[in-house]
């Protein structure tokens, strides 16, 4: 969808995936999909060399790649934690890494990290992808101090709730139960509803990127910019509601309480 909106501008975008033939449709004038892997750092070095190849220059980074791991935290696989922390929060890093040296060069630019508002309030079964996005929030915030002297600015974006395929995704990572049993067996179904809560009323991905077009293209973007369902409700309850009251709530919400009859 970002790639769409820009479409229009007076952009040569780049849409990357690790399998360039799921963006083949969208290929045409001014939009050329690469492969990208977030993960490999051969695979980093070569898209961006292809761009700066094509064009020159690359004025603005979108580092969007991510998934959401889904289970409790006592029971988490740590290859899959790795892989969490790898994906959203390591490769974000590399490819910045990869792309400075050329906004340095050129004069500037803008590199916009997509966190999540779960990266400020965090709730049960999704410990290990809001950890992932409480950790880009943070790096957003120091790369934004310490890029600011060379003219590159960072936007810290927190979306809410965005229609995708997300859900079904941090669905699927929903991991098979430990041998002898899960501790949250009582709680399963409150599993899977974690992994879906954000498709529930969701902003459409095309409302989305318009608005965040919008943000990326103001002379002086907002160094965080949330937008989305659930993208200003979850961090001001965050703020505002008393630990022990909000841990109650979320607690009730995703079946923690019955854990006591389990028990």
């Amino acid at each position: 969808a970002l790639a769409e909106a820009m479409r229009g501008g007076a952009y040569e975008i780049f849409a990357t995936a690790r399998r360039p033939g799921t963006l083949a449709d969208m290929a045409g004038e001014h939009l050329y999909a690469l492969a990208l892997d977030v993960t490999d750092s051969q695979s980093i070095a070569a898209a961006v060399d292809e761009i700066i190849r094509r064009t020159g220059r690359i004025d603005i980074l979108i580092n969007n790649a991510g998934f959401g791991l889904i289970g409790p935290v006592a029971e988490l696989s740590l290859d899959k934690l790795r892989l969490q922390f790898e994906t959203n929060v390591l490769g974000q890093v590399a490819v910045s890494q990869a792309v400075i040296p050329h906004m340095v060069k050129q004069g500037g630019g803008i590199i916009a990290n997509i966190g999540s508002v779960s990266g400020v309030t965090a709730t049960p079964y999704a410990g290990a992808y809001c950890s992932s996005k409480a950790a880009l929030n943070s790096l957003s915030d120091t790369m934004r101090m310490e890029l600011a002297p060379f003219g590159i600015k960072v936007i810290s974006v927190q979306p809410g709730g965005i229609r995708s395929k997300f859900g079904e995704t941090a669905a699927d990572s929903i991991g098979t139960p430990p041998q002898g049993g899960s501790l949250y067996s009582n709680a399963a179904e409150f599993l899977a509803k974690r992994a879906r809560m954000s498709q529930n009323s969701p902003t459409s991905a095309e409302d989305f990127a318009a608005k965040l077009l919008e943000q990326l293209e103001k002379d002086n973007p907002p160094a965080v910019w949330r937008y989305g369902h659930g993208a200003q409700q979850l961090p001001f309850v965050k703020h505002w509601l008393p630990t022990g009251l909000l841990d109650r709530i979320l607690s009730k919400k995703f079946g923690l309480d019955r854990l006591k009859k389990h028990t």
